[in-house]
């Protein structure tokens, strides 16, 4: 009942935000009362964290699955911006954004849990662009890595209209790659570009 409970507030949460979401919402939606609710969560901030670590997983499964079917590295950047824009579709407004202003301390907490895990991610698409001549070898990859992360971040965090922080994303991850492209890089840029809808 926990992990249900966990998954269909995860969902809600995600469409209708986290502060408009109640326990009676999450209740009445998954036809159970609210004491059965508070017998696994004591307080909403105690479910809103383990959502928030549920979506966590969720999201860097996906990342993973994508990783492993061995696109190119720029093709592989906007696979797994497709996914994020499939997932977070019907959101108006920006989870991470709802997150900082209505629990900033639980923020907090999912922006350690991210760093590591999306550093570890945009390094190791730096390094495999290099191997296949996509990126410049050259590159400052711990630089490229600090650059790219703080440029999705304040986008996520400071702008409450999740269609426009999709629209912005795109814009970053083109300008990301773009710095980093060798000529053959640009044409593949200029390839998921034309295929890629906002």
């Amino acid at each position: 009942m926990k992990e249900k409970i966990i998954s269909k507030a995860s969902d809600m949460f995600l469409k209708l935000g986290f502060k408009s979401i109640t326990m009676d919402d999450i209740a009445g939606e998954m036809c159970i009362s609210k004491k059965t609710i508070y017998k696994y969560f004591c307080n909403k901030e105690m479910l809103i964290e383990e959502s928030t670590a549920t979506i966590h997983k969720e999201v860097h499964q996906i990342i993973d699955n994508i990783v492993i079917k061995n696109y190119n590295a720029i093709e592989e950047n906007f696979e797994i911006r497709k996914m994020f824009k499939e997932m977070f579709k019907a959101s108006d407004t920006s989870p991470i954004y709802q997150l900082k202003k209505h629990y900033p301390e639980i923020y907090d907490k999912v922006m350690s849990r991210e760093i590591n895990e999306c550093n570890a991610t945009f390094e190791r698409n730096i390094r495999k662009g290099i191997e296949e001549g996509l990126y410049r070898s050259d590159l400052n990859i711990e630089y490229y890595v600090r650059f790219y992360y703080h440029l999705l971040f304040s986008n996520k965090e400071n702008i409450s209209s999740e269609k426009e922080s999709q629209k912005i994303e795109i814009e970053i991850l083109e300008y990301h790659t773009r710095a980093m492209a060798t000529p053959v890089g640009i044409i593949e840029l200029e390839k998921q570009l034309l295929n890629y809808t906002i």
